[in-house]
């Protein structure tokens, strides 16, 4: 993001409100590169067009703030493949990291990976340091650090219903899983700073704290969301595009202050939900209306969520989730003109 952007960003977190309202867009590889022009995999392998995708994307929206902002990641092998895990990079399908945990016994033989030389990690710092006068360049900083949350990484490694099954019948194994992930997260996301001092603003993605109830939220999410959030940067930026009205109400005392949810719960339950502590990001349906709708189907979906919200504090205008595969540029055009003109 670029100083301007970013301190608009922090005003709205405060409460701020601007006429017209800020867009802003989760990118990465499920939409950026085959948008660019290329296959999922060039854009993975080649730090040249990675960079030159974020670079269109900027030159097309100038008025758009993508978040987290040339985000270098590989899919969701990211954090998986510090641990070992097979991963598989199809030309142009999404990245896949294959279980490695058959047995909660193998648990306790995992090793907590170094951030700084396991798995794809040190080429995504790599990729950044490679580019960071480039972004410069461009009028950006690096402003985020960013990972996938605990439990994410954890289905990843075990698989999702395999995990899942286990907090209730092996609750404890489960808890030494999250404690080592966690722990080697916080080290990813303090290495991340590290590297580029520019960060100020922490990014965790975990859809499966949707698929929790309140109570296993609290157990199993809750406790370990907290360690992460609790570096002192301004930004606290949170993804959960599963269902979110059973662990909504704990974002904010988690230190949260920028949520990105799905479409399963109307912006004004949100609201009233989190006690309008959060700002939220979103919340157009992402494949319905903005991947498949026509340019004025993304228009009227605008226009009706801005009518139905006569508050605007602490709103983004974005979809609910990240930007689908196959967004085109005129229904991303279409989303910012009505923008421009609803909230004006």
């Amino acid at each position: 993001m670029t100083s301007p952007q970013w301190n608009h960003l922090l005003a709205v977190l405060r409460g701020e409100v601007s006429r017209p309202l800020p867009v802003a867009f989760i990118i990465d590889c499920p939409w950026l590169p085959n948008w660019h022009g290329v296959t999922i995999a060039e854009y993975l392998a080649s730090e040249t067009l990675w960079l030159e995708a974020h670079r269109h994307a900027l030159a097309t929206f100038p008025d758009v703030w993508f978040l987290p902002g040339f985000w270098s990641e590989f899919g969701m092998c990211t954090e998986p493949s510090a641990f070992g895990t097979r991963c598989q990079f199809p030309r142009n399908e999404f990245p896949y990291a294959h279980p490695i945990i058959t047995d909660v016994a193998q648990i306790d033989s995992l090793v907590r990976p170094d951030p700084a030389t396991d798995g794809l990690l040190p080429f995504m710092l790599n990729r950044l340091r490679w580019a960071e006068p480039q972004i410069k360049a461009l009028g950006h900083e690096i402003k985020f650090s960013v990972s996938r949350g605990p439990l994410n990484v954890a289905t990843f490694l075990m698989g999702t219903s395999e995990f899942l099954v286990a907090l209730k019948t092996d609750p404890e194994a489960m808890h030494r899983l999250l404690r080592l992930i966690t722990d080697f997260l916080q080290r990813w996301h303090a290495l991340q700073r590290a590297t580029f001092p520019t960060i100020d603003g922490i990014f965790l993605l975990d859809d499966i704290v949707g698929f929790l109830g309140e109570a296993d939220f609290v157990e199993f999410g809750l406790p370990y969301l907290q360690e992460l959030y609790a570096p002192d940067v301004a930004v606290k930026f949170f993804h959960n595009d599963a269902a979110c009205a059973q662990s909504l109400k704990y974002y904010a005392d988690l230190g949260i202050n920028l949520y990105n949810p799905g479409i399963q719960t109307p912006l004004a339950e949100l609201r009233r939900l989190s006690d309008h502590r959060l700002t939220i990001l979103g919340t157009i349906p992402p494949r319905d209306v903005l991947a498949l709708g026509q340019p004025a189907e993304v228009r009227a979906a605008v226009q009706q969520l801005l009518a139905a919200t006569p508050d605007r504090s602490r709103l983004i205008l974005s979809c609910a989730g990240g930007m689908s595969p196959g967004v085109p540029t005129d229904n991303i055009r279409a989303f910012c003109d009505a923008a421009r003109e609803f909230s004006a």
